[in-house]
């Protein structure tokens, strides 16, 4: 993607109420994510500000989430360094391999794992990613694999889900399923 100014994003959330919205933008050296996702969750309403700092070749180097989750306050900082990744300062074991950084609470993070991927008409990349769950305030291995179906379509695998996703025109996902909507 190549981007002369900040492109945005905004989402409505079709699983339960809520909403999203991002933007992303070249700063320096480095792609940089930034949005705010607010959501009604089981333990009470969400507020959520997000960041993910990528580099030029936009692999994560660092992310960062604060805001509450019912009574819960959050405030994570996770770093991709040369012995793994680390949540709050401590190693999480097993993530080495991993390139991306996705927070379970956003369909945002996807774009960084296209763009990174670079997936031509017909090709399928597997993209284990260290993912960071809200509800159970852990970082793990989150195996993933997408094919690049048409210009606008990719079909994306997990343990957990798989769909059809559209991405719209300024790269992020338009469309998840069951999940999120991009709303003009």
């Amino acid at each position: 993607m190549q981007l002369d100014h900040p492109t945005r994003a905004f989402w409505r959330r079709l699983d339960r109420p809520g909403h999203d919205a991002c933007m992303l933008e070249y700063a320096g050296a480095s792609w940089v994510l930034s949005g705010h996702a607010v959501f009604l969750d089981d333990a009470g309403p969400a507020n959520l500000a997000y960041r993910v700092v990528t580099g030029p070749d936009w692999v994560t180097r660092v992310g960062r989430v604060t805001g509450w989750i019912g009574e819960r306050v959050i405030d994570w900082t996770v770093q991709r360094e040369s012995d793994g990744w680390r949540l709050d300062g401590r190693l999480a074991p097993g993530l080495d391999h991993c390139q991306d950084l996705d927070f379970g609470f956003t369909p945002a993070t996807n774009v960084l794992q296209l763009q990174r991927l670079e997936l031509g008409v017909g090709s399928s990349a597997d993209a284990p990613a260290a993912w960071l769950d809200a509800d159970s305030e852990g970082l793990t291995e989150l195996k993933q694999t997408y094919r690049r179906r048409s210009a606008t379509s990719y079909a994306y695998e997990s343990p957990f889900y798989s769909a059809r996703l559209e991405i719209g025109p300024t790269g992020f996902v338009a469309r998840y399923p069951d999940l999120w909507e991009a709303e003009d």
